[in-house]
């Protein structure tokens, strides 16, 4: 039997560093966690290599013109693993999951915000898909915890004297929000947010210090942060669960905003639809996710229903997929 995979205090310490600054140099990162700038090279790479550890860099969607809808697929069980591929190989989705026991698919698709042409996944090609029995789509109206602000589950190492040591230096100037001429450098952020300029640079065609003079402006003005991926059961997550609920408007942001403090939650959106309040929980196993819905949740007289859909696993998370390495040639 595999080794199971175990982090120590230098795993968690450098995965919360990367969740403060994701493209800290690792001097500095050594330095703030004590150890040598060739330790946390090496965790890094083991991480890579065992955890599934990546740091993406995101545009932040408004200020990138985008709109976000969130996507309820019912499938046919004998067609869900392949749709998700295909889904997760287009680079306006993300957060795909197969959920309530393979027969659902979900995920986050980016369109255009105001426009039409974006809008084909949803309108045309989805519900044109074979295996695909029901569609549901909810824009999502408002993000109360997720995007740039992290699960806190990773955030317990570092104390407040080591995060200051780590905050990015803000840098550049805000200005010119996100556009087609930076759509080649989002790209390569959202596959590896810790390229080298020289390897943006080349991505496109830009030369590396006009890369790192738009980075810098890009992170200034708020329109692009770092994510970190890495697989949440190595935290104590065992079960995981997307939680469909219904809160009277009146209440929803005094209620939304006090789930978005809870440790058990990922997540936390308004949307449309049926149910108006999205929230991922992240939980050891199954009885502790039972006692959150029952008492944590059950505590809130302002929730009228909850719809929960247990996560069998995620595809895609929020960076662009990846494909294999291919294998060397035969000599």
């Amino acid at each position: 039997m595999a080794d199971v995979l175990t982090l120590d205090e230098v795993d968690r310490g450098l995965i919360h560093a990367l969740h403060i600054d994701g493209r800290a140099p690792f001097a500095r990162i050594g330095e703030v966690l004590g150890v040598s700038t060739q330790t946390v090279a090496r965790r890094y790479r083991r991480l890579r290599a065992e955890a599934g550890l990546r740091v993406v860099g995101l545009a932040d969607p408004a200020r990138a013109g985008l709109a976000q809808w969130v996507v309820r697929l019912t499938v046919a069980p004998h067609a869900a693993a392949d749709l998700a591929r295909a889904l997760a190989r287009r680079d306006d989705t993300a957060w795909i999951r197969l959920t309530s026991g393979g027969t659902e698919l979900f995920t986050v698709v980016h369109t255009p915000a105001g426009g039409a042409g974006g809008r084909a996944l949803l309108l045309h090609d989805i519900p044109r898909t074979a295996g695909v029995v029901a569609v549901s789509a909810h824009y999502l109206l408002h993000t109360y915890l997720g995007g740039p602000t992290a699960w806190s589950g990773r955030l317990t190492v570092l104390d407040e004297r080591q995060r200051r040591l780590l905050e990015p230096d803000p840098g550049g100037a805000p200005g010119r929000p996100p556009g087609e001429d930076d759509r080649a450098l989002l790209a390569a952020l959202a596959r590896d947010g810790r390229a080298a300029h020289a390897d943006l640079a080349a991505a496109t065609g830009r030369s590396p210090a006009t890369v790192a003079r738009r980075l810098a402006d890009l992170r200034a003005d708020g329109a692009l942060f770092y994510d970190v991926e890495i697989r949440p059961e190595l935290f104590g997550a065992g079960a995981q669960a997307l939680l469909w609920m219904s809160v009277p408007p009146a209440h929803l942001d005094r209620v939304a905003a006090e789930l978005a403090r809870h440790e058990e939650l990922a997540f936390v959106g308004a949307t449309t639809g049926p149910t108006n309040l999205l929230a991922n929980a992240l939980c050891a196993d199954p009885a502790a996710l039972h006692r959150y819905l029952t008492r944590r949740l059950g505590a809130f007289a302002e929730i009228g229903a909850i719809e929960t859909a247990p996560v069998l696993r995620t595809v895609k998370a929020a960076g662009a997929l990846v494909p294999p390495a291919r294998p060397p040639p035969p000599v």
